[in-house]
């Protein structure tokens, strides 16, 4: 126990040092100006804690996420201090309820962590979780009013939160039925809500378009598609996809869907840079959004980086969101503009903020940086 508390105190330590460190480099390092912001970001996020039902879960795991890819982009200790003493504060622990794809997002940090620091993270939690959430049935399964088969990841967000941490977890155990399993489910979430003509996903079932009048329509006609559920969809292939072998025999659906996807929201994209919350429907809000751009311009810098998209058509298009995105952080590091929790397209405003905002915010400039 008392090991415990000496780390959290060291973890606590490193990052007050790092960020008055950070503090200093914005004065003087100009040209680091895109990490910079990340840090005060996540100076303003960790002073500022916030989460819907658990420090362990879906908003603090997709947060996390974020953090983890901004270590991985700048070697900067002031994320990793973060990410440790977030797990010493949870002991590694996952949400609670296991039927539920967005209570594992947090594993994704821990199973960083441990790649770096190994018999530092308890992995019996994760490891618990996963094996209940696949292997066990749940009421919490739904399927649509036609007969289709229920499925465990109903909704478009879940594709965020499970499917990376069950690649990490695979390569972890080097044990591909996790890629296989994780590879069946998405497989249902994709065939209930992927619009194969929109290329973009509905929400969950309310959204799915079946041609009735009794479609949900937003008023110029147009399907809804909410922006940060299909951010939640590309910014996770993104993730997939990089953590996924590339002998996988299912890699190239995941590498085809990402491209379909990132043609349509590059389309989508309006001249300000933000995409609005409905993305057929950008008339319905006046201003963008910055949990769904977040997680855009972080899928299409990554697939830049990656060689998965053309560098000369995307980016002008990466280069607009971000520039849109760095104008929605405020002096102090908070970033406003985000969308509250919620399941379809609704308003934000300068003021409105969340983890999982930050988070986008992050994921993105860690992609937008080695583009620099």
């Amino acid at each position: 126990m008392r090991m415990i508390k000496f780390c959290k105190v060291i973890s606590l330590l490193v990052l007050i040092q790092s960020c008055v460190s950070s503090k200093e480099m914005v004065k003087t390092s100009p040209d680091d100006s895109i990490e910079n912001s990340m840090v005060l970001a996540l100076e303003w996020q960790e002073q500022h804690p916030i989460y819907s039902l658990d420090p362990t879960d879906w908003t603090n795991g997709a947060y996390y996420t974020g953090v983890v890819k901004a270590h991985q982009a700048t070697n900067n200790q002031v994320f990793l201090a973060a990410l440790k003493n977030m797990g010493h504060k949870n002991e590694w622990k996952t949400c609670f309820r296991y039927y539920h794809a967005d209570d594992i997002a947090i594993s994704y940090s821990y199973l960083y962590i441990n790649k770096l620091r190994k018999h530092l993270v308890d992995l019996k939690p994760t490891d618990n979780f996963i094996s209940d959430h696949l292997y066990k049935d749940h009421e919490w399964k739904q399927g649509s009013d036609e007969g289709d088969k229920k499925i465990l990841w109903w909704w478009c967000d879940a594709l965020f939160m499970a499917p990376p941490v069950l690649v990490e977890y695979a390569n972890l155990k080097n044990d591909r039925i996790y890629l296989d399993s994780m590879h069946q489910y998405y497989m249902q979430t994709y065939q209930l809500l992927y619009d194969k003509k929109e290329h973009l996903f509905a929400r969950d079932l309310r959204f799915k378009w079946t041609g009735k009048d009794t479609d949900l329509k937003e008023k110029n006609g147009k399907k809804i598609f909410w922006s940060r559920g299909n951010g939640w969809v590309i910014a996770g292939l993104a993730l997939i996809i990089e953590g996924m072998p590339v002998g996988y025999e299912h890699r190239p659906f995941y590498v085809n869907l990402f491209q379909e996807m990132a043609s349509k929201i590059k389309e989508t994209q309006p001249k300000d840079g933000l995409w609005r919350t409905s993305l057929l429907s950008p008339e319905s809000f006046n201003h963008g959004e910055v949990s769904g751009s977040g997680f855009f311009t972080f899928a299409l810098a990554w697939g830049v980086n990656n060689g998965l998209l053309d560098k000369e058509t995307y980016l002008p298009t990466i280069n607009k969101a971000w520039k849109a995105l760095r104008s929605c952080q405020q002096e102090n590091g908070k970033i406003g503009w985000v969308q509250n929790i919620g399941a379809s397209p609704e308003p934000a405003s300068k003021d409105s903020w969340q983890n999982f905002g930050t988070g986008a915010y992050l994921l993105a400039g860690s992609e937008v940086l080695k583009l620099k």
